[in-house]
């Protein structure tokens, strides 16, 4: 507990100083860093570049991105032909200039039919993200009053909602004595959607993850990215502080951009190839693999299992879905605190494999691809170690993720399994 304290201490005045020594943060982030007051969220804001390093400034940062989100809001969430009174909202006649019918490719009609079809595939992965806790069903304490206030018009998921289908069976008994008998059917939904007035963390991550698309029409959405914007959205929505957790999509939403201006190469397929690409890194593990134990290397190259069967996902998604939500937390302050930027991500792939030695030695082909793709549950301070030790690094595990696991613990739904999605299927 002294050492626990005194580690505490270490990240509150690293945090404190007028101007941030980032490699001094992340050095300590390094080796984990405490979810006590909500530290892991700020560390995580300055590791991501979204706050400036000397803290004089954050104020006036957080007010402009935060203002700037807030018109992110406003101007794309809001359907064709709808303007906001100060009063309420209400209908205006664009049918003179632009309709739903329109075949002008400036329509705005055109455009939000086109955002639909993106929205359909954010709506079905935020639906199932994090399957093993209820976090992201439950309600959040901060909603936005413009979304959720809305009498549902500016509800994204009411945009691709799943149909309701109406049936009618119809029985004549005698003459002219005719029944019918009207059935109605929704299609089920996994997370139902909150009441007028309020919306569920997994609405939340659906604007973020539609505006996203929409501010980067080049890339898009693709599948995956839900995994990726889950755990910060977790650890900022979780924040103990509630002024810092008001604001925890507007501070996801830009972190999320940051981090994925620099890992976006991942989900553009045709930079697969390119030395920035997904491929270039899985070839890196393969390296990595032949460089630390060659047994594994040529036991795998043997049996033809290549990086790709198994890797894609790791590196992808960044791990997000090889552990339960605390361990990827904690997998994550080293990865945004590394001096190269994810390299040691390369590190922990490998020591992954490398803990396995003995497992992937004995067994056949079907047996380790489904061991590797299937990753069994492991003592995370153990992986760690070994990917330090594959670095290079000095590795000092320190007990931090109590306070996170005891409130992910809190959301558990043990009676719903695991589920793990490949970012590149369809489904």
């Amino acid at each position: 507990m002294a050492t626990y304290k005194a580690r505490l201490k270490e990240f509150n005045d690293a945090l404190s100083a007028d101007e941030i020594d980032l490699r001094k943060l992340k050095e300590l982030c390094f080796h984990g860093v405490p979810d006590d007051q909500g530290t892991r969220a700020l560390c995580w804001k300055l590791l991501l570049n979204y706050l400036p390093n000397k803290r004089s400034s954050w104020n006036q940062t957080l007010s402009q991105k935060r203002e700037l989100y807030k018109q992110f809001i406003e101007e794309m969430v809001i359907p064709p032909g709808e303007v906001q009174d100060e009063e309420e909202t209400c209908r205006m006649d664009v049918t003179c200039a632009d309709h739903p019918l329109s075949s002008n490719p400036d329509s705005l009609w055109q455009a939000f039919f086109k955002d639909n079809e993106v929205l359909l595939q954010i709506d079905k992965d935020v639906r199932r993200l994090c399957p093993d806790i209820s976090f992201f069903q439950q309600a959040t304490d901060a909603p936005c009053d413009k979304v959720v206030n809305s009498r549902g018009l500016r509800r994204l998921h009411r945009r691709v909602q799943h149909t309701v289908l109406s049936s009618a069976n119809v029985e004549r008994r005698g003459l002219g004595v005719t029944k019918i008998a009207l059935s109605v059917r929704k299609a089920q939904e996994d997370y139902a959607p909150m009441a007028e007035g309020s919306e569920a963390h997994w609405e939340v991550v659906e604007r973020v993850l539609f505006l996203y698309a929409k501010l980067n029409p080049g890339q898009g959405y693709v599948q995956g990215m839900n995994e990726i914007v889950g755990p910060i959205y977790y650890c900022f929505a979780s924040n103990p502080d509630a002024e810092w957790r008001k604001y925890a999509e507007a501070d996801c939403f830009f972190c999320f951009t940051n981090l994925m201006a620099e890992i976006r190469d991942f989900f553009i397929k045709s930079l697969d190839e390119a030395e920035c690409g997904i491929n270039n890194m899985m070839c890196k593990l393969s390296e990595q693999l032949r460089s630390c134990d060659q047994p594994v290397y040529s036991r795998l190259q043997q049996l033809e299992l290549r990086p790709q069967y198994y890797s894609f996902r790791w590196l992808t998604l960044m791990l997000s879905q090889e552990f339960p939500l605390p361990d990827v937390l904690r997998i994550w302050d080293s990865l945004f605190a590394d001096e190269n930027r994810f390299s040691f991500l390369i590190h922990i792939c490998c020591a992954m494999i490398v803990l396995l030695r003995d497992e992937l030695l004995s067994g056949d082909f079907p047996s380790n691809v489904k061991l590797l793709q299937n990753f069994p549950p492991m003592d995370i301070a153990v992986v760690l170690r070994k990917a330090a030790k594959l670095s290079g690094r000095r590795f000092v595990f320190l007990v931090f993720n109590f306070c996170i696991r005891q409130s992910v613990d809190t959301f558990m739904n043990v009676t719903i399994p695991i589920l793990c999605f490949r970012s590149s299927d369809s489904q």
